[in-house]
């Protein structure tokens, strides 16, 4: 991996995790979705008034131009927005991990509403900040607050677009300039499809940069290196790599580091890794036990609770659907942990999200229970696995627990690596031997499968079994895939 790409992922990571992190999109981000670019957008613009769009540099000043052609009348301008940006358009793959990510914060110049349907197709409370008007209040409750700084295609009369918008911004948006600017100095911005030509983040950049001087956060900017066979010829490719080369150098001016990738694609990759290792912090216990056989009831309450206790001292996060029997062991060890740190937020560090046990909605309740796990399952990178058994609900036999074996499934079918503590009997022991008979196709990483075998020694000390827990989890957070 890339040293810039490593240490991007670390970075932002923890930005993530302490609520640090947010997120400047331009055009590029737009686009892969069916949007047009700018050029594309003012193609017929140009040529209404006999410029070629391809030989045009100055986007802002071709649209100017054209308001000034017709007498100050930018309808044109605005209905060709309203055509644009009104296609349907799917969400690409990058709005998709960026929406399930906990990035609070979305600074974007794009009219079209790809990020906050992204949002809401996770079921995310958003606040979309499109007028000044909008930044007086707040929405209670939010998941991410959305900043349209050159306006939204609900209000195409008002988007950002020609000479005079830009040169009136600070009188009639100068709120967003402020905000932007506390954002910069406060939070960690990733900028994805976003080109540095936009001349009110230029302004508000070089303010920083006087204010601060050496003192900067660092931000980052996915930007895609040139290529012999984008060009027509040699000169054209050598004067383009010397224009990138000057650009990223000047955009350290800024403490903006640029990652750059040999094409698009590349980012969707990174991002899945940030992912990735950000939600290996996340830890799925599963666990229910109606008979406790040889452990007997108190060493199974003892071993859950302690098991708990030993993820949270790790620095991992707990989420459990609080299971029958050591349900509320696994939440009281974790509860134990947390309340003894100081400035740490019981919500931060366990989600404990509980089955209904009855409906009277339109959902039946085995499928509520299935997208409640796969609810809980898609915010972790690891499941441990403990105990697992029911009572019949007509035999009254106790019986393995089909719905570990629901979350065994969906973990598989996520991806997220499942860590069975077989020792512990019933249904964990089954998914145990499943998981040592595909060792290489699930867990993937080969060196773990001795630590693997150890899980399912039942003649093994609870500490032992709880420590090697621990150790495999820390294995599977530095792992690089």
């Amino acid at each position: 991996m890339d040293r810039d790409v490593a240490e991007f992922l670390k970075t932002y990571k923890i930005a993530i995790e302490d609520s640090t992190a947010a997120i400047f999109a331009g055009a590029g981000l737009s686009k892969p979705a069916g949007f047009v670019n700018w050029k594309e957008l003012l193609r017929d613009i140009a040529s209404d008034i006999r410029l070629n769009i391809d030989v045009e540099y100055d986007l802002i000043a071709v649209a100017q131009y054209h308001v000034n052609e017709n007498g100050g009348n930018r309808g044109k301008i605005n209905q060709t927005l309203i055509d644009e940006f009104t296609k349907d358009a799917e969400i690409t793959d990058n709005h998709k991990i960026l929406s399930r990510l906990p990035i609070g914060t979305y600074w974007t110049t794009n009219y079209d509403t790809l990020i906050e349907e992204a949002l809401k197709n996770e079921e995310k409370r958003i606040d979309a900040k499109i007028t000044i008007e909008n930044l007086a209040h707040t929405k209670p409750n939010n998941d991410a607050i959305i900043y349209k700084m050159h306006g939204d295609i609900s209000l195409p009369h008002e988007a950002v677009l020609t000479k005079d918008d830009y040169e009136n911004y600070n009188s009639k948006r100068q709120l967003f300039t402020t905000a932007l600017q506390g954002d910069l100095v406060s939070k960690t911005l990733l900028f994805i499809g976003f080109s540095f030509d936009d001349p009110n983040l230029g302004y508000i950049l070089s303010r920083i940069r006087i204010l601060l001087e050496k003192n900067q956060r660092t931000h980052y900017c996915f930007m895609k290196k040139v290529h012999r066979n984008d060009f027509k010829d040699e000169s054209e490719f050598q004067y383009a790599e010397i224009q990138q080369t000057l650009k990223v150098n000047d955009l350290r001016r800024y403490s903006i580091k640029v990652l750059l990738v040999n094409q698009y694609e590349d980012i969707t990759a990174i991002l899945e890794k940030l992912e990735q290792q950000y939600k290996r912090r996340n830890i799925f216990v599963s666990g229910s036990a109606s008979n406790y056989g040889s452990w007997g009831e108190r060493r199974c309450f003892e071993f859950s609770s302690n098991l708990s206790k030993a993820i949270i001292n790790n620095g991992n996060n707990i989420v459990t659907g609080f299971g029958i029997g050591v349900g509320s062991c696994v939440i009281s060890g974790a509860l134990e942990e947390v309340y003894k740190k100081r400035n740490q937020r019981v919500e931060d560090r366990l989600i404990s999200r509980p089955f209904p046990q009855n409906t009277t909605g339109k959902i039946p309740l085995k499928e509520l229970w299935t997208r409640h796990r796969n609810n809980m399952i898609q915010s972790v990178g690891i499941s441990v696995f403990i105990f697992g058994n029911k009572v019949g609900d007509t035999s009254g036999e106790i019986i393995e627990a089909n719905g570990m074996i629901e979350e065994f499934e969906i973990s598989l079918r996520l991806g997220v690596i499942p860590i069975p503590i077989g020792a512990t009997g019933f249904t964990a022991r089954k998914i145990w031997e499943a998981v040592m008979k595909d060792f290489e196709q699930i867990v993937l990483d080969t060196s773990l499968k001795g630590k693997y075998e150890l899980l399912g020694d039942e003649s093994q000390p609870d500490e032992v079994l709880i420590r090697n827990v621990i150790e495999i989890i820390n294995e599977l957070e530095k792992r690089k895939k």
